[in-house]
């Protein structure tokens, strides 16, 4: 039996910050790939969802830290996520990058989202 995947795409406003997430998402193998491309002189972020028998990858995606009320963590204290199945996006000093990456390289940050 063929499995048949759907190819699903999102489009949104591009800005270097969502590329940089995109690519965290991509390594970290929650989405398919990404571009972007530009539309009268706005560049759009093209998704390309990642399915995994029929569902998708990413069951939830949580913000974390909103313009209200930011959250931040020190490297000791970043959260786990699903226990280990899921992923913190952290916005450190040394730039953007997963938690797992902020806790090895010893840096906090602000919790920009949960991926899981």
């Amino acid at each position: 039996m063929l499995n048949h995947e759907t190819t699903k795409n999102v489009e949104l406003p591009s800005s270097n910050f969502k590329s940089k997430i995109a690519d965290i998402l991509k390594n970290e193998g929650f989405i398919k790939d990404f571009k972007i491309k530009s539309e009268n002189n706005k560049s759009i972020l093209l998704l390309e969802l990642k399915y995994h028998s029929g569902n998708p990858v990413i069951n939830a995606f949580e913000r974390v830290s909103k313009p209200g009320r930011r959250i931040f963590s020190s490297a000791e204290s970043l959260p786990k996520i699903n226990n280990g199945l899921g992923i913190a996006i952290v916005s450190t000093p040394k730039g953007v990058m997963t938690d797992i990456d902020a806790r090895k390289q010893r840096v906090g940050g602000e919790i920009i989202c949960k991926v899981f």
